[in-house]
């Protein structure tokens, strides 16, 4: 988010609200939702241990800044009025808490779930895209069911330690961030450059990987870049904003 460290608490948490509003309609808009399913989460600004959901029910693009509810680890709703998902609860609480992570956003968006779907479902630095990922993909290889206790978030928090994107073999992908913006833009890259691995792969031919190198280049911030990786974040946020001003205002509200 563009706000600083030091905005008033209430500031903060005003535009926390709008971001993961649009960050919902986003998703929609980019055809990463399953409609009232999965989950975007966020904690507080100012108050660990609350996290802000859209409650059950509600289609993602129905999400605004006033219809989000908080609640805690136990499941309760601590404002607003409906309640979270059950598997929300069990996966996003833990993972915010053990990880530290501000923003936590759950999908079974098409391409990456395609790909979590094969034996061997890694993602291949074959792409200029695909390298920003190396070495912050943890892999869930294990699954066992829909999420129904808490000792599932703790699981998956373990596999995620430091790395900011989890693959969920036969089920889906998960990011996290610092910022709605940071979190959302990986989901959507991710999602892209799953959809060019598969496509790649479709064809039988194999691959040309990017070799350690090169990787290394691409994941280096140049000296003389204008832009920083958190003001990439800001700007491409931004801009999607501006785009869902125009086809699906409202989540300002």
């Amino acid at each position: 988010m563009s706000a600083s460290s030091s905005a008033a608490p209430g500031a903060a948490a005003a535009e926390a609200r709008i971001h993961l509003a649009a960050a919902h309609r986003l998703a929609v808009f980019h055809e990463l939702d399953e409609g009232i399913d999965n989950h975007f989460t966020m904690t507080v600004p100012g108050s660990e241990g609350r996290y802000l959901v859209l409650p059950f029910g509600l289609h993602w693009s129905e999400a605004s800044a006033s219809n989000l509810i908080e609640f805690d680890e136990s499941g309760a709703t601590l404002a607003g009025e409906g309640v979270v998902e059950l598997s929300a609860q069990c996966i996003h609480a833990p993972l915010h808490r053990l990880t530290g992570a501000r923003v936590v956003l759950h999908t079974h968006q098409t391409w990456a779930q395609a790909l979590n779907l094969l034996e061997d479902n890694r993602l291949l630095p074959a792409s200029q895209t695909a390298a920003y990922y190396v070495g912050h993909i943890a892999y869930d290889d294990h699954y066992g069911g829909t999420a129904d206790v808490l000792d599932e978030g703790e699981r998956l928090a373990e596999l995620l330690g430091a790395k900011h994107v989890l693959f969920m073999k036969n089920h889906g992908v998960l990011t996290v961030g610092d910022t709605v913006a940071q979190a959302y833009r990986r989901l959507y890259k991710l999602e892209r450059v799953c959809r060019a691995q598969v496509l790649a792969m479709s064809t039988g031919r194999p691959l040309h990987l990017l070799s350690d190198d090169v990787i290394a280049r691409v994941q280096e911030p140049h000296p003389d870049d204008r832009h920083s990786r958190a003001e990439r974040e800001r700007l491409f946020f931004e801009a999607m904003m501006r785009i869902l001003d125009r086809v699906m205002p409202g989540y300002r509200d």
